[in-house]
């Protein structure tokens, strides 16, 4: 799954995997917004898969567009 990165102008760094609709969040760092994003979109997959719902299909777990 791609991460996609970027600073606002508030200085903020907003993480975002596309694949998973809603996977979206801050962080203070770009590690941090990184981090947060990568529990976030397992909590999904694990809440999908525990509900019997598809998920995408997986090469890479996770990989951070430049």
């Amino acid at each position: 799954m791609n991460i996609e990165i970027e600073r606002e102008d508030d200085g903020r760094w907003i993480a975002e995997v596309p694949d998973l609709s809603g996977v979206i969040v801050y962080g203070q760092s770009q590690e941090e917004a990184i981090s947060r994003v990568k529990a976030l979109a397992l909590r999904v997959l694990a809440d999908r898969l525990e509900h019997g719902e598809e998920i995408p299909e997986l090469r890479e777990l996770f990989a951070v567009a430049a």
